[in-house]
């Protein structure tokens, strides 16, 4: 179930995308008088489609392989390759035919429709949720590192005051893009000590290797007492009790609940010594570490609370378009880290079965359609690059066009296309392959 659930988020997500994304080149090419024939979500490989229906000449259909969609655009060398149309001499409906301005808008059609979609999105979330953070200055205790943290230099119960200069407000700011892209420095203040911390370029490999968590957990240090004991577990059996406060685990001093979580760990199936606080009075419990390393109790923390900013309709735009393009550029930053050798590729990208575990295996709407807006941001930003086949590489040929003043020959576009399907499937192979070997590993 839990596999259908996300299987079912992903298919609904893409095909939203995929749709808006193909009715921008549909959109743009009606407008300038092009022919449209087909209009598919998914491939109809080999002509097989689930469904199809004509309506105003026009093709449309669902196909079976689900790797996108298309627009089948009379006149134009594209997924089709139909050499026989492009055979005959020019029509006015034609692509061909049409300025290579407006060539060149049908082709940023689709990437024009993903950036308002991303927009739209965020803006609506902005309004509906505000934006919600924990101030820095509230943390009491400070940070929990990872691995990842710990490695670089970063220790429990540090307060990270700047990052590159700038002073940190909100507590997510420590695992947002302008920290993960690596090179930047942390101020951080440790036992009444300011030193700084730099975090390497390449730090986004172990980030993908160990998750988000080994850097630096999104939940800030704090104490804790037992809140609610869960029945039949061993925390009930060893007598826990709410209000206790747990300060030792096999006499080893823990006065946060990170310290337990750590003692925890080190004692999966294994009986400990508990040193409990109840009511003044300091007790000695025997208890059983379970094979998750839990004792199965509920903790109270004094955690710090969340701000929530609310804006107006008018003014949760902007906050929604900064979102969106903070997601456009993150994603393009984090390109250049691979073609530049500082972050593998493996470790950036993903196949649809890394962004199905991105959606959950529960419905949860906000998650869902922040996950849309991400997704429709990035897949802008692919389709941009200047790969043939892809809307970059058309409008990177129709540039050159534009510049020789002639067009480029059709026999180049044909060729152009091929190797852009090859770089396209070599690429879906290789993060396929990724995802199924992270799934194996782990």
């Amino acid at each position: 179930m839990d596999v259908l659930i996300m299987a079912g988020q992903l298919i609904l997500g893409l095909s939203i995308l995929v749709i808006l994304h193909e009715f921008g080149h549909f959109i743009a090419a009606r407008a300038f008088g092009i022919k449209v024939e087909k209009f598919y979500l998914f491939f109809d490989a080999w002509n097989v489609s689930l469904f199809k229906f004509n309506y105003r000449g026009v093709e449309y259909g669902m196909g079976w392989l689900p790797l996108g969609g298309y627009v089948k655009i009379a006149g134009m060398i594209d997924e089709s390759m139909d050499t026989e149309q492009m055979s005959g001499p020019p029509q006015p409906w034609e692509f061909r035919s049409k300025p290579a301005w407006q060539r060149l808008i049908v082709m940023l059609g689709g990437v024009t429709v993903n950036i308002i979609l991303g927009i739209l999105i965020f803006w609506v979330l902005t309004i509906k949720y505000g934006e919600s953070y924990i101030p820095n200055e509230s943390l009491k205790y400070g940070i929990v590192p990872g691995v990842i943290g710990q490695k670089i230099g970063l220790k429990a119960g540090d307060k990270i005051t700047a990052v590159n200069g700038q002073k940190v407000v909100r507590f997510e700011d420590l695992v947002s893009s302008k920290v993960l892209m690596g090179n930047s420095t942390l101020t951080v203040l440790r036992n009444g000590q300011t030193l700084n911390v730099t975090i390497p370029g390449n730090i986004l490999n172990d980030v993908s290797d160990l998750g988000i968590e080994e850097f630096i957990s999104r939940i800030p240090r704090t104490k804790f007492a037992v809140d609610s004991v869960t029945a039949n577990s061993n925390a009930q059996k060893a007598g826990l009790q709410h209000g206790d406060s747990i300060v030792a685990v096999n006499h080893k001093p823990v006065a946060f609940l990170d310290e337990l979580h750590s003692q925890l760990a080190q004692n999966k199936n294994k009986p400990v010594l508990l040193d409990v606080k109840r009511n003044d009075a300091l007790q000695t419990v025997n208890a059983k570490v379970n094979a998750e390393g839990q004792l199965g109790f509920r903790s109270k923390t004094d955690l710090p609370t969340e701000k929530t900013l609310t804006f107006g309709f008018f003014g949760s735009l902007p906050v929604g378009a900064s979102r969106a393009w903070g997601t456009f550029s993150d994603n393009a930053k984090g390109l250049g880290k691979v073609f530049t050798g500082q972050v593998k590729a493996q470790k950036a990208l993903s196949s649809p079965i890394g962004i199905a575990k991105l959606f959950g295996n529960h419905i949860d709407w906000l998650r869902f359609w922040s996950l849309v807006g991400l997704l429709s941001m990035a897949l802008a930003l692919m389709n941009l690059l200047p790969i043939p086949a892809l809307d970059g590489g058309h409008a990177l040929f129709l540039i050159i066009e534009m510049i020789k003043g002639k067009p480029l020959s059709d026999k180049f576009l044909e060729r152009a296309q091929i190797v852009g399907f090859v770089v396209l499937i070599s690429i879906m192979v290789f993060t396929f392959g990724s995802d199924i070997m992270k799934i194996m590993k782990k």
